[in-house]
């Protein structure tokens, strides 16, 4: 007999058997002589219990008379179908059961000695109400549906979890109140059906053992294994993302549940039909194996590996089915795959294709230990779960584009957070204007009278730089093969050595001159035509061999020539881009808290951006005059920190590299517009093109009347053109002064006229340099290459 602890209950159990008594009196009083006889018999044993009419309070009294209530039970529970039926006694809702049927028995044997039978998912507070409801339905005539599927989940003796549906008959049973139990009214009643999760109340009116519950139940369940794994699985796979759980074992236990198959594991692959290829669907879940791609991360789909095999799962989209590997290896032309899962122990399986409007989302893989585990016939089970296992796959695929459609935005198209909501608002126009007209036309994005700000700061020199440290890596490349000429074996008749070392010499001679536009094309197709060639089809001598080996592995994978200046200052290039770049954006988070605005940066040599501030950008937020002058005194204090951030990276540059630092102002509003050819903002407008202009020509002019650049290393220079723009900038760099970040002297000047734009002032002022504070931070140039990688 199985017997739990009580939990609290507003009955008082009695296991009564007087109604089945009743009815045996009424037996036996019939004419029938066999019934009757049979009745009187049964009576007879009865009398020496009297407890079984009044009610059984000792459990002891049940397990001493088991053969007792098995013939008095004998009507109900039939000898003849005791091996079929999984019946036994019970009381509903508790875990008191007894009078098993074999085949009870038997499932119970299966599931081992330390299995303990409990209604699955049913709680403390389902238990309680439950039984109110008995109370309201038998006791108060209350039509309260209060039933739901009960199930028992019990292990067999493999250990594959069996679920099995629970079927109660309360015949037997009566309820009675007893002095403590409330008497409800109709108010009361329809306050507890809207008060379901208040326990308390339902305590209130029934309180605990103010009824008793007399007689017994008769509790019969039948295997609901399958429809209960799939009611689980689909379930499970139609949850929110966030709270949806696919782990592993999960997933493998309801499809064990399903093939009745203990070693039974599960894989799924994922269909890319742009390149036709298997892929893992890595969020889709992380620990979801695969046991055809085990150590790929993808296979194209028409790889030999999967051979022949696989061209009706690919074409007709029908599952592939090994019974048994060892005999697919011997009689099947493709062994390789047969080893490939008969390494992983796998001795049966099944592929599935997921098909969704005859398009094929990938395959789900089933695979067994044991041969003929798997086979055609048990495969059709798939069908009963590839419909949910298809709309979760097709929903993984739309949210997959949907977040690769996010990265896109993010990472390669220039459409600010601070704008997204008026694209965002013409997608939902579209969507809204779909129905009616297939020819919509979509509205330009423009945003009217906001404020630009422009700033950068670039590497002094960088084209420069660049040339020379090609020069050099030309040079050391050149002398590294005269040297190799020099020493070839001197018994060589090759008459054309002497002229590639006469060529070789002539180009290393050019390259004292300034670098001309195609000299490095030149000499890289000189060297991979006429000079490697020679070099691996003539034999050397020991010491050339070497100088040759020696050569070749300094030579660049990628562009075959040597890198190794022009690598020190393109690694150069991109710390500083990336180092600066990253305090730009980190500032600009702080920036959008002033008054959200429009933001874009670009990398070239060196870093620039644009800022764009108006109401139109952000309509629900006033904007006022204040919050243009905030942020620009946000630039320039962002700048200053962007150049100190630089002084404290030059000493642990591997190729030192000078910066300038440039501000644009421009006090007139414009208007600036999206566009759709080249998925990007510009200013809009043939006055606005004015600014544009100033933007592209600004850092290369001059001081007016003089060939100093307007811009120099380590100082800020701010370009504008009214007086009021002056008196402002003045006041931000007197703070900036106070604050310790700006040295004491101002340079002002004029610059030089652009084309087509004259009357521009400049003020160039000196960050100061805390050598101090940089000594302290000490940067190697290691910890500035891993952080690059």
């Amino acid at each position: 007999m199985d017997r739990h602890v009580p939990k609290e209950s507003p009955f008082e159990t009695i296991i009564s058997f007087h109604k089945l008594i009743e009815s045996f009196e009424e037996i036996a009083l019939s004419d029938v002589d066999y019934r009757s006889n049979y009745a009187k018999a049964i009576l007879k044993e009865i009398e020496a219990f009297p407890e079984f009419r009044t009610g059984i309070r000792d459990l002891n009294s049940i397990r001493n008379n088991e053969a007792l209530i098995k013939n008095i039970a004998a009507d109900l529970f039939p000898t003849a179908l005791t091996h079929n039926e999984i019946k036994a006694i019970t009381i509903p809702f508790q875990n008191i059961s007894f009078n098993y049927t074999e085949r009870f028995k038997k499932i119970l044997r299966n599931a081992g000695d330390e299995f303990y039978m409990e209604i699955r998912d049913f709680d403390d507070h389902q238990f309680y109400v439950n039984n109110c409801c008995l109370i309201l339905a038998y006791h108060y005539n209350q039509n309260v549906d209060f039933s739901k599927p009960f199930f028992y989940d019990i292990p067999d003796e493999e250990g594959v979890e069996r679920h099995y549906r629970i079927m109660y008959n309360a015949d037997f049973m009566e309820i009675i109140p007893t002095e403590k139990s409330v008497e409800l009214s109709q108010d009361d009643i329809d306050q507890l059906i809207d008060n379901y999760n208040d326990i308390d109340l339902w305590k209130s009116k029934f309180p605990p053992g103010s009824w008793i519950l007399k007689g017994f139940g008769i509790v019969s369940l039948f295997d609901a294994t399958t429809e209960s794994a799939i009611s689980t699985l689909k379930s499970n796979l139609l949850k929110p993302d966030n709270t949806r759980v696919t782990s592993t074992d999960i997933v493998e236990n309801i499809f064990r549940s399903i093939f009745k198959i203990p070693s039974l594991k599960v894989g799924f692959i994922i269909y890319n039909p742009e390149e036709e290829k298997f892929i893992r669907p890595m969020k889709f879940d992380n620990h979801m194996e695969s046991y055809l791609l085990k150590s790929d991360q993808e296979m194209d789909c028409k790889n030999a590996f999967f051979g022949c095999s696989f061209e009706n799962l690919l074409d007709n989209k029908e599952p592939f089915v090994i019974s048994n590997v060892k005999k697919f290896i011997e009689e099947s032309s493709n062994k390789k795959l047969g080893e490939h899962l008969l390494k992983q122990g796998i001795q049966s399986c099944v592929f599935a294709p997921v098909i969704k409007d005859d398009h094929l989302l990938g395959i789900v893989e089933l695979v067994s230990e044991n041969p003929r585990d798997l086979n055609s016939v048990n495969a059709i089970k798939l069908d009963l779960v590839l419909p949910y296992l298809t709309d979760t796959i097709d929903r993984y695929n739309t949210d997959m584009q949907h977040q690769i459609e996010a990265i896109i935005q993010r990472e390669y198209t220039t459409i600010h957070p601070s704008v997204y909501w008026k694209f965002r608002k013409e997608s939902q126009n579209y969507f809204q204007n779909i129905s009616h007209t297939k020819d919509y036309i979509f509205k330009e994005i423009v945003f009217k009278n906001v404020f630009p700000l422009y700033g950068q700061i670039d590497i002094k020199g960088s084209s420069e730089h660049r040339n020379e440290t090609v020069k050099i890596d030309l040079k050391n490349q050149l002398t590294a093969l005269l040297e190799i000429f020099d020493n070839q074996d001197p018994n060589s008749n090759l008459v054309l050595l002497e002229q590639r070392k006469f060529e070789l010499e002539s180009l290393r001679s050019e390259l004292d001159f300034p670098l001309k536009a195609d000299m490095e094309q030149h000499i890289q197709r000189y060297i991979e035509e006429e000079i490697h060639p020679i070099l691996k089809n003539t034999k050397s001598n020991a010491k050339n061999e070497k100088l040759e080996e020696l050569y070749f592995e300094s030579l660049d994978e990628k562009t075959g020539m040597f890198y190794q200046e022009r690598k020190k200052f393109d690694n150069a290039m991109s710390i500083i881009n990336k180092k600066l770049a990253s305090v730009l954006d980190k500032k600009q988070v702080e920036a959008q808290q002033i008054y959200p605005h429009y933001y874009e940066r670009f990398k070239t040599d060196g870093v620039e951006h644009n800022l764009y501030i108006g109401a139109s950008i952000s309509p629900t937020k006033p904007f006022d005059i204040m919050y243009l002058h905030n942020l620009r005194l946000w630039q320039l204090q962002t700048l200053c920190e962007m150049e100190l951030e630089h002084h404290q990276l030059k000493e642990s540059l591997p190729y030192e590299l000078d910066v300038t630092s440039l501000i644009l102002v421009f006090s007139s509003p414009l208007s600036i517009r999206f566009r759709m050819d080249e998925k990007r903002f510009d200013v809009d407008g043939t006055y606005n093109a004015r600014y544009e202009v100033v933007k592209k020509r600004i850092d290369k002019s001059h001081i007016k009347g003089t060939n100093e650049r307007i811009t120099e290393k380590e100082k800020i220079t701010i370009v504008y053109s009214q007086n009021s723009e002056e008196a402002e900038y003045l006041k931000y760099i007197k703070y900036l002064q106070h604050k310790k970040i700006l040295e004491p002297s101002i340079e002002q000047f004029e610059v030089e006229d652009l084309q087509g734009v004259s009357g521009l002032k400049a003020i160039r002022v000196k960050v100061i340099n805390n050598t101090n504070a940089s000594k302290m931070k000490k940067i190697t140039y290691q910890d500035l290459l891993d952080e690059l990688n």
